[in-house]
């Protein structure tokens, strides 16, 4: 009898050895709430921390241009958590979340890439950010006022899982979208940002990030 089990236990270490184990992570805090670790840009006239936020742009004056403030390291797969505040009085307020995304050249403060739109008339759509400037994808715009909360703190959640791309705010799915175009890059910068022409200012908290298997 114990012999029996004995090799029963080995035979049964022997199978699990070949049972491919997940590399699934667990989420990470991408933003600490303290310093501009792991992100790069403009930090001394667009972005600040304040009260563990990460904060671009000003109600008070007008943002110039784009600008954005993206990782240091770039991601595929995953999903992305966070909190995200968006406010101003003049001109067009905007922002977003670009991922799978690249900086340019010229100029130098400006991403090519998908991004998680964020203003009135693009709430929770998908836009293709200097690329082929156009949202690919968008929740009915009537539907989505129901449960934004502008002026606010929204949740939003990005999954990218391989060339699908989905998109909820508040818990409610607004994007499903399947890359067609196989020449698009589906892995890149993660970035925030500030749009240009208006007196706004964007904020974002408890931002985490959990890498999914390839």
């Amino acid at each position: 009898m114990k012999s029996f089990l004995f090799y029963s236990t080995i035979i049964s270490f022997v199978l699990m050895s070949f049972i491919p184990q997940s590399t699934k992570t667990k989420p990470v805090r991408l933003f600490d709430g303290k310093t501009f670790k792991g992100w790069e840009g403009d930090t001394i006239n667009t972005w600040r921390i304040e009260n563990g936020m990460l904060i671009g742009g000003s109600t008070e004056k007008d943002v110039p241009h784009n600008d954005f403030l993206c990782t240091t390291r770039p991601y595929a797969n995953f999903i992305m958590k966070l909190k995200i505040k968006l406010t101003g009085n003049k001109g067009f307020i905007n922002s977003g979340i670009q991922f799978r995304s690249k900086r340019l050249v010229n100029p130098p403060y400006e991403m090519e890439g998908y991004q998680a739109d964020w203003g009135e008339g693009f709430w929770g759509g998908l836009y293709d950010e200097s690329r082929r400037n156009k949202t690919l994808i968008r929740p009915d715009s009537i539907g989505v006022l129901k449960w934004i909360k502008i002026n606010d703190w929204n949740d939003y959640e990005i999954r990218a899982e391989k060339r699908r791309i989905r998109l909820y705010v508040n818990g409610k799915q607004t994007v499903d979208y399947t890359e067609p175009d196989t020449s698009i890059p589906q892995s890149g910068l993660i970035g925030v940002q500030i749009h240009g022409g208006g007196a706004a200012q964007v904020s974002f908290k408890d931002v985490f990030l959990e890498e999914l298997p390839e």
